[in-house]
């Protein structure tokens, strides 16, 4: 009796060892485990770098699968801790634009490019929110910026459209990347700038010279705030006159003001919070 029971004992010890391997295994099967924090933004940041590479060099099917693998990395991560909701959306909405853009039956060099440029942005944002590759951007749109109040001191409209027109194909490229590392008020104040900015000469009523120039002065403060170049107070005068541009124009200039007031706020708090004694 004694030696039956030792075989029982010994059968059901082996059973339940071969049941521990065998789960172990489908386990290790059934794919790789969700990537967090930091793993994740480096590898999406790598993914695209080798997309952008692969694009510049023309090579089609690599390009593509390198995508497949950028949504697979976005759809097995976690990001909570490294942007905002606002920020996970902008990156789903690339990736998204990025494989619809490369789905295309027919090859648009350009348009592929612009895609994987946006995707490369977006990615690098999230990996390094501190340096973010899309604030070299600055100078090109303060060049923009300086064309703008060129022709707005020539009364020149058609130069102002183009050098908009300009200012919003680069701000385009980089806008996800500016959500996903930035402030969702200084970003929401330079779209409603910008908005406005893109349709003022189109009014009835065209805007002068004076009011032109105190928009692009407006924009200038708008794009040092997004950039993180602001002063220690953004400038408070209303560059939307009420009387020739209705409600809509006197709420988006209060908007934006409240936005940059709040963003030097948060500024100043947070400075003053790293002077505090420990």
């Amino acid at each position: 009796m004694p030696r039956k029971c030792y075989m029982v004992l010994s059968g059901f010890i082996l059973c339940w060892l071969l049941a521990g391997m065998i789960g172990g295994s489908v386990s290790a099967g059934s794919g790789a485990p969700a990537l967090t924090g930091r793993n994740g933004a480096e590898k999406l940041e790598q993914a695209a770098e080798a997309l952008y590479s692969y694009v510049l060099e023309g090579d089609v099917v690599k390009a593509r699968q390198k995508s497949a693998e950028i949504s697979e990395i976005f759809v097995s991560s976690s990001f909570e801790g490294l942007t905002s909701v606002e920020g996970v959306n902008a990156l789903s909405g690339v990736i998204m634009d990025l494989k619809a853009t490369l789905a295309a039956a027919q090859i648009d060099p350009g348009k592929w490019e612009a895609a994987a440029a946006r995707m490369r942005l977006a990615a690098n944002s999230l990996s390094h929110p501190r340096q973010p590759m899309w604030q070299q951007y600055y100078k090109l749109i303060r060049e923009d910026l300086n064309d703008m109040e060129q022709s707005a001191a020539a009364g020149n409209p058609e130069g102002w459209k183009a050098a908009v027109s300009r200012l919003q194909s680069r701000y385009d490229t980089i806008r996800p990347a500016v959500v996903i590392s930035s402030r969702p008020e200084a970003v929401s104040a330079f779209d409603s700038w910008l908005s406005y900015a893109a349709g003022v000469t189109d009014s009835s009523q065209p805007p002068g010279r004076s009011r032109l120039l105190e928009i692009v002065s407006y924009g200038q403060d708008a794009v040092r705030v997004l950039f993180g170049k602001e002063r220690d107070e953004p400038a408070l005068s209303l560059p939307l006159a009420p009387a020739e541009y209705g409600a809509w124009g006197l709420l988006a200039g209060v908007f934006i003001i409240t936005a940059l007031a709040y963003a030097a706020f948060r500024k100043y708090r947070g400075e003053r919070e790293d002077l505090r004694p420990v």
